[in-house]
């Protein structure tokens, strides 16, 4: 089975505060056989890290460890976000409403009949709507 992690629950994987039943369950899937994950997503995952550090809400040493343990883990960036950008990403995100990056994870999950693993109540709805599996807390 393919599974897609999209970066808020990444983040929720790491934040202390925000570990669910469920942000376990996708550490242990995601840490046992993997996932993909859109090309965007360091950048999504760098900037949410960047933000919180800004706000005090973690120091730099804690969020550098939060890097560290991602990087462990088994996670593929796919190939075609990008080329798929303009097409069929920007054809979902105009008829599902969702912004382009999130389009990204919905199209992604979609073209690889992937679980999403996601905190996103909007994207976890039109996956759900679309027939996905769906791993959200």
């Amino acid at each position: 089975m393919n599974y897609v992690l999209d970066a808020s629950m990444a983040l929720a994987m790491l934040f202390d505060d925000e570990v669910t039943a469920e942000t376990e369950m996708a550490l242990d899937i995601v840490a046992e056989v993997g996932a993909v994950v859109p090309s965007l997503w360091r950048l999504e995952v760098a900037n949410a890290l960047r933000s919180a550090a800004l706000r005090r809400r973690y120091d730099i040493g804690s969020l550098d460890a939060m890097l560290d343990q991602l990087k462990q883990l088994p996670i593929s960036v796919d190939g075609e976000t990008d080329e798929r950008a303009w097409g069929p990403t920007l054809d979902l995100s105009r008829t599902e409403g969702l912004p382009v990056y999130d389009a990204a994870y919905l199209e992604l999950a979609l073209r690889l009949d992937a679980t999403l693993l996601s905190c996103d109540r909007d994207l976890v709805a039109r996956a759900r709507a679309r027939g996905l599996g769906v791993i959200a807390p």
